[in-house]
C-alpha cells in the first residue's frame, strides 16, 4: 500500500501517525463516494439498480478494510468511531457473500455513513 501512502495529500494530525492519516483519509473519500451515490436516489431505484447495490456493497467493503489497518493506538484514542462495527460488517460482506441483506446496506449507507462522514472529518 506504499503506493497510495505516497500519493496521499493528507496530513496527519498531532495524535494520527502517517498510517493512521491515509486509512482514515481512505475511509472518509470512500463513505462520501457511497452517501453522494445515493444523494436523490429512493430505496425503490436502489432495489431495482443491481449495479448500485454491488458497488455499495463494495465501498463499505472498502471502508471496513481501512478501519481494520487504523492503529489499536488510534482508535482507542477515537472511541466514538464504530471501528469493530465498522470491519464486522467488512467481514460479514466478504464470506457471507451469498447472505448480503440490502435492507442493511441500504440502512449502513443512508443512516451510518452520514454520521461517519462527520466524525471522520472532525479528524481528518
Amino acid at each position: 500500500m506504499r503506493v497510495f501512502a505516497t500519493a496521499c495529500s493528507a496530513t496527519p494530525k498531532s495524535s494520527m501517525s502517517r498510517d493512521d492519516a491515509v486509512y482514515v483519509g481512505h475511509m472518509l473519500d470512500t463513505a462520501r463516494k457511497a452517501v453522494e451515490k445515493i444523494d436523490r436516489t429512493s430505496r425503490a431505484a436502489f432495489d431495482s439498480d443491481e449495479n448500485l447495490r454491488l458497488a455499495l456493497a463494495y465501498l463499505i467493503q472498502i471502508i471496513g478494510e481501512a478501519a481494520n489497518r487504523v492503529s489499536p493506538r488510534f482508535r482507542e484514542a477515537h472511541a466514538d468511531i464504530p471501528w469493530s462495527e465498522i470491519v464486522g460488517m467488512r467481514h460479514m460482506l466478504v464470506h457471507d457473500y451469498l447472505g448480503v441483506d440490502y435492507d442493511i446496506v441500504w440502512a449502513v449507507v443512508t443512516g451510518d455513513l452520514p454520521i461517519l462522514v462527520s466524525r471522520l472529518d472532525r479528524l481528518a
